[in-house]
């Protein structure tokens, strides 16, 4: 895979979270996906689609303050712009079998003013 893919995939995977596009989202990811965050740990793939994906398309925005390559993850710090202007800043580790994202794991920050 060539240098920046990954960050571009993961880029794209924020995006396609906040408008909302499933199908994109089912592409990215891998079969056998494995989400963690403080809250849920260990879900599967159709454990993330039940527990997370209700959230998606609610009109937020990501502001990336890092992408960082290294190996096969990705590490990404964003801020969180919520639809009615509040923000919240996470850091995730995405893990990459090829092109698809197999793990990911949350942690969160905090509100920024």
């Amino acid at each position: 895979m060539a240098d920046g893919d990954r960050t571009q995939i993961a880029r794209e995977l924020y995006r396609d979270f906040a408008s909302g596009d499933r199908d994109a989202v089912e592409r990215t990811l891998a079969d056998d996906f494995a989400f963690s965050s403080p809250l849920d740990v260990g879900l599967d793939r159709a454990g993330y689609f039940e527990r997370c994906w209700p959230g998606a398309g609610r009109g937020q925005k990501f502001d990336f303050v890092r992408l960082v390559e290294a190996g096969d993850e990705v590490i990404v710090t964003y801020e969180l712009i919520r639809s009615d202007g509040t923000r919240a800043r996470n850091t995730e580790v995405l893990t990459f079998d090829g092109d698809h994202i197999c793990r990911s794991e949350v942690y969160f920050g905090w509100n920024v003013e």
